[in-house]
């Protein structure tokens, strides 16, 4: 949350916020553990000399006014200072944090020697904030002198990729990067990467870098790398994945660990196709004004498994209308994933005023893109023909007299006058029709 009012603001010279935040603690009573929320403000700045504040507002706690120095300026986004008066306001919780070794066995070796109990001995907050349309994500852990306010960030973590859609296929980036203070004792001890996979309860372990020993620790998700040199040089941690495929939708949570502190960003990953649409059969046969005909549209490759299908008919006026959703299958899924589905129209030619006929459209509405299929419907032998069908007709009268006198004049004389005779009647009853 961000506190916008006019009477408490970081002086002049700073872009950085004020934020209002969460501050969350456990607390053991008779009903077992719970969690007390009380409001806190964060004065962000970059450089403790530089930000002087205003006394803090009378519904916020004293004790829960703290001032955060960032040198690196990550909590300086725009995404967490929105314009006064803006109804949305950046996510912020922070909750107390203890220091302490990890087991896991690519983090462990950074505890085995990089000891500091002095500089442990603080008080050490971890903070959680997104930005303004999940453009951002950030995680940090700060150190405070024992009972004092003034923060520093020791360790950040960061996301731009909160929320990514992917199409199948196609290679994917998940930002992670993380800031260490070069101050910090513990920055020069190493560090360790961990990438973890969850969606609907399931979780896995997607990478694993032990930074101390520069190995590739633990590695379950084919193809899946980093970026070595940009992650030594740079903090760049981000997650490359080479080819989305429909089981990447979920949950990634990018984990950064230092001797003793562990900082984490979660993004969300969804892949998404739009299906490829068929309709059967194609080209449709010549309909006589009455019949029944049965079309049946086929929608196949797409994810997620949210689709709506639908007809529609557009006559040779120009005008369009809804036929309506015809009976719809359920889905079905193919080896890769992807999922398919299809409905059947029973276009009725009696019941249906379908004039001369016209376009016959299938319509797909998915999360990937819509996706229109369509065939040329004509239809003969009703009431009133127009001219178009009335020359149509002669036309094929004239086709089968000319192939018929081309015979003619093949297997008989063309002095005959019995043919020439022939070819008059014909022409007569060609013509009358």
């Amino acid at each position: 949350l961000y506190y916008s009012s006019t009477v408490f603001f970081l002086i002049l010279f700073s872009s950085c916020p004020v934020l209002e935040c969460w501050f969350v603690q456990e607390k053991t009573g008779r009903g077992g553990l719970s969690a007390n929320q009380e409001t806190s403000l964060l004065h962000i700045r970059t450089d403790s000399h530089t930000a002087e504040t205003q006394p803090a507002p009378s519904d916020i706690p004293p004790d829960r006014v703290y001032f955060i120095t960032d040198p690196a300026a990550t909590l300086c986004h725009r995404s967490l200072n929105p314009p006064r008066g803006s109804v949305e306001k950046p996510r912020c919780e922070m909750i107390p944090f203890l220091p302490q070794p990890s087991t896991l066995k690519w983090v462990a070796p950074l505890t085995d020697s990089a000891s500091s109990p002095i500089y442990l001995q603080a008080d050490w907050f971890s903070t959680s904030l997104q930005g303004l349309n999940r453009q951002l994500a950030i995680s940090t852990v700060t150190r405070a002198p024992t009972a004092t306010k003034e923060h520093d960030v020791v360790l950040s973590v960061t996301s731009k990729t909160v929320f990514v859609q992917s199409r199948l296929g196609k290679p994917v980036l998940l930002d992670c990067g993380f800031w260490v203070d070069p101050s910090s004792p513990l920055s020069g001890s190493g560090f360790a990467v961990e990438w973890r996979y969850q969606f609907r309860g399931d979780g896995r372990l997607v990478l694993a870098y032990d930074g101390k020993a520069d190995r590739l620790a633990k590695a379950q998700e084919e193809g899946a790398t980093l970026d070595f040199d940009g992650l030594h040089q740079k903090g760049n941690a981000s997650l490359i994945l080479p080819e989305a495929k429909v089981h990447h939708s979920g949950m990634y949570i990018c984990t950064v660990y230092l001797p003793y502190l562990v900082a984490q960003v979660a993004m969300e990953l969804e892949v998404v196709e739009p299906p490829s649409l068929s309709i059967h059969p194609s080209p449709l046969p010549l309909t006589v004004s009455g019949q029944t005909l049965t079309i049946q549209c086929e929608a196949s490759g797409f994810v997620p498994l949210s689709m709506e299908l639908s007809w529609e008919f557009k006559g040779t006026d120009g005008k369009s209308r809804p036929l309506g959703s015809g009976s719809v299958t359920g889905h079905r899924q193919a080896w890769d994933g992807t999922y398919s589905q299809s409905t059947r129209l029973e276009l009725d030619t009696t019941k249906l005023d379908l004039g001369r006929g016209g376009e016959v459209t299938c319509v797909a509405v998915h999360l990937g893109d819509p996706r229109q299929a369509s065939v040329t419907l004509n239809v003969i032998g009703f009431s009133s023909p127009s001219i178009e069908d009335s020359m149509a007709m002669v036309g094929v009268a004239l086709v089968l007299y000319g192939l018929i006198k081309f015979v003619s004049w093949t297997f008989t004389s063309s002095g005959s006058d019995e043919a020439v005779q022939q070819d008059k009647v014909m022409f007569t009853k060609c013509t009358i029709f």
